[in-house]
């Protein structure tokens, strides 16, 4: 079976026919550049907190391990180290 020209017009003549544009020269600029605002900056630096938050344990073993050898020794409390705890922990709170 042939196809002929319906109207003047061949079926295949707008694929045929297609115009191509010339490709365009260097269209990407040389020289980019990226703008982070305040508030991604600050979010940035909120998630990395955040993240350092969560690997660092919440209790610090050796830390307490040594506290408690120098507690079992009974010339280690005394007045002014039980004042200076006590000092510290108002001030940790704001007091």
């Amino acid at each position: 079976m042939m196809i002929g020209k319906i109207n003047n017009v061949t079926p295949l003549e707008n694929v045929q026919k297609t115009n191509k544009t010339a490709p365009k020269e260097n269209v990407y600029s040389t020289a980019d550049s990226v703008d982070v605002s305040d508030e991604a900056k600050a979010a940035s630096e909120a998630y990395f907190l955040n993240q350092v938050a969560e690997e660092t344990p919440d209790v610090r073993s050796d830390l307490i391990a040594s506290i408690k050898e120098k507690i079992k020794d009974p010339n280690y409390l005394n007045q002014a180290v039980i004042s200076s705890t006590a000092d510290r922990l108002l001030a940790s709170y704001g007091l």
